[in-house]
């Protein structure tokens, strides 16, 4: 296992709250999982920086033992809205219709579904844990499928939520709004995709990250290197130099 300079394993006696939490956490809050299953869960969402429904939806086949790659199938569902009269497209807020004019009584929802695949490469730790949870029988088939985990959404997230207690992580707090919730798995990929800036900032880098993460677009993969770089604070500390 890879180690990172961090503090006792759990708990660590953390305090208060921030926005992002550490890559040494995460050590902490995986070794705090009771079980494989768990452990596992943590490490790939940190390790792999997946989104919990893509990690949820890993199957056996979806694992290359050889090569040490995993497929991530990602499924987005859109409700698209339209004029039931013309077929326009609507936002949300409208009240006329754009094109006929008419006053929107009813409009037509329409759910649209975008697959998307990519091949990332794996560790070779988690890719041993992999295998030794398969081995176990871990697995569960379900209409013809073998996934690896057999909880669902809301567990996965007691699941975080609990070691996080253990490990005595702190609440983070949300830099756009203030809010502060408890550690959850995206925020497990906020810290892959933190540590990945932090390690290549360059172009590249940012490109590969964004392939990576499956965003679609860059900006939503540019915020990390503006977290990582404290971009903001350096830029106007140099304006009074």
């Amino acid at each position: 296992m890879k180690r990172y300079d961090r503090s006792p394993s759990c708990p660590n006696g953390t305090t208060g709250t921030k926005a992002y939490l550490e890559p040494s956490e995460v050590v902490s809050l995986e070794e705090c999982a009771s079980n494989l299953r768990d452990r596992l869960l943590i490490r790939l969402l940190f390790h792999l920086g997946c989104r919990i429904s893509e990690v949820l939806a890993l199957q056996v086949q979806d694992i290359d033992f050889g090569r040490g790659t995993v497929i991530i199938q990602h499924l987005k569902c859109r409700v698209r809205l339209s004029c039931h009269m013309c077929g326009a497209r609507l936002g949300m807020t409208h009240v006329f219709c754009p094109k006929c004019g008419r006053k929107i009584g009813k409009s037509q929802a329409e759910e649209q579904q975008h697959r998307r695949r990519r091949i990332l490469p794996i560790d070779s730790h988690s890719l041993d844990l992999l295998k030794e949870y398969v081995e176990r029988d871990g697995p569960l088939t379900r209409n013809g499928k073998q996934l690896i985990f057999e909880i669902n959404r809301h567990r996965a997230w007691q699941v975080v939520k609990e070691c996080a207690e253990k490990a005595g992580l702190p609440k983070l707090e949300n830099p756009e709004n203030g809010r502060v919730h408890n550690v959850s798995p995206h925020r497990l990929r906020d810290v892959f995709a933190i540590h990945a800036v932090k390690l290549n900032d360059s172009g590249d880098g940012l490109r590969l990250l964004q392939e990576h993460l499956g965003h679609q677009s860059f900006n939503t993969t540019a915020k990390y290197r503006k977290v990582a770089g404290e971009e903001h604070g350096k830029w106007y500390q140099k304006l009074w130099q």
